[in-house]
């Protein structure tokens, strides 16, 4: 049994950079950040502003969800805007060694745009479903706050990352990109079930992240395992251990993109130990329109972009269509 005491002596624990956004030497944390996407793609941040006692109420709520009766959760079964409930194995994050979807119950929650707005015709904008305040009071308020402190950290994530590129630090933070993000708060619940790797059961499969960035919150319950050589046979899988009061950034395929391939969307994956295992992420994605191509400072004769342009709307909707259930499935 794997947990925050207790590791597989097999185990490989991976030590991740721990930067402090508090820091006032802010080449420091720059520095830092950029040899950590450098090397691995992963990093610790601390001092964010978000404090322990507001994540241990978001926690709370989240298991309060998780805990309703199914027939009170699949009420609030994802929409076609990706909003709302996915039940366990509806996401399939890596078929060719998968036998089943992951093992693992999630709720999405996007920026709120209301129905009256243009931009609510848009495949990742709209309204959140949310579970009646009858059933879960104060849930709602709780889930809205936590999506606007987390923008807020990414931002100033964001921020580093650009200098860390050589761009003027505020490149991220233009309408078209993080001025209409496509920032979706996700609520995760792990069962109980051990993952058996060579039989293709896993918490989740396999895969690197769709967007910019993932802030990762997590319990104290080991399951997150990283893999920092992709092209390496075997591959080598290390555990992220839990970090109280920090999160976990992880950098997306859109930042891979962007930078030529310098910084890395790293392959992850979750296994199950037998303890269930609760965890929220926040992953931050650019506005529909945005055109992901190489920056100007990531490139040379020497170095040619590597990536074609790609609308951020498109590449996410072929990524949610290649690993998520059909919604027709469930009627």
């Amino acid at each position: 049994m794997v947990n925050s005491i207790e590791v597989n002596e097999q185990a490989k624990i991976s030590t991740l950079t721990c930067i402090d956004l508090s820091n006032p030497d802010v080449q420091s944390s720059v520095s830092l950040l950029k040899q950590a996407c450098l090397d691995s793609g992963f990093f610790h941040i601390i001092n964010h502003g978000i404090d322990d006692e507001f994540m241990d109420e978001v926690f709370a709520q989240s298991k309060k969800l998780f805990d309703l009766p199914m027939k009170e959760k699949m009420k609030l079964l994802r929409n076609e805007k990706h909003r709302g409930y996915t039940p366990v194995l509806d996401e399939h994050l890596d078929p060719v060694n998968q036998i089943h979807g992951d093992y693992k119950e999630g709720y999405y929650i996007g920026v709120e745009v209301p129905d009256d707005d243009p931009d609510a015709n848009k495949p990742f904008y709209g309204s959140n479903m949310w579970p009646s305040s009858d059933i879960l009071p104060g849930w709602r308020e709780t889930m809205e706050k936590y999506h606007q402190e987390a923008l807020d950290v990414a931002r100033a994530v964001a921020r580093l990352i650009a200098l860390s590129l050589d761009l003027d630090d505020d490149f991220f933070d233009r309408p078209e990109i993080l001025g209409k993000t496509i920032a979706t708060l996700r609520l995760l619940h792990y069962e109980g079930r051990t993952s058996e790797p060579a039989k293709g059961i896993f918490g989740a499969g396999a895969h690197s992240d769709f967007g910019l960035i993932t802030l990762l919150a997590t319990d104290s319950i080991f399951g997150l395992q990283i893999c920092k050589s992709k092209d390496a046979e075997p591959q080598i899988w290390e555990y992220v251990p839990p970090l109280k009061g920090a999160f976990i950034v992880n950098l997306g395929d859109m930042l891979e993109r962007w930078s030529n391939g310098i910084f890395r969307s790293t392959l992850h994956r979750v296994l199950g130990h037998g303890q269930e295992r609760y965890s929220i992420a926040y992953f931050v994605e650019p506005s529909h329109d945005c055109i992901v191509e190489c920056l100007p400072t990531c490139q040379s004769t020497e170095n040619p972009p590597k990536f074609p342009p790609i609308k951020c709307e498109s590449y996410m909707l072929q990524r949610y269509k290649d690993t998520h259930a059909d919604r027709n499935s469930y009627k």
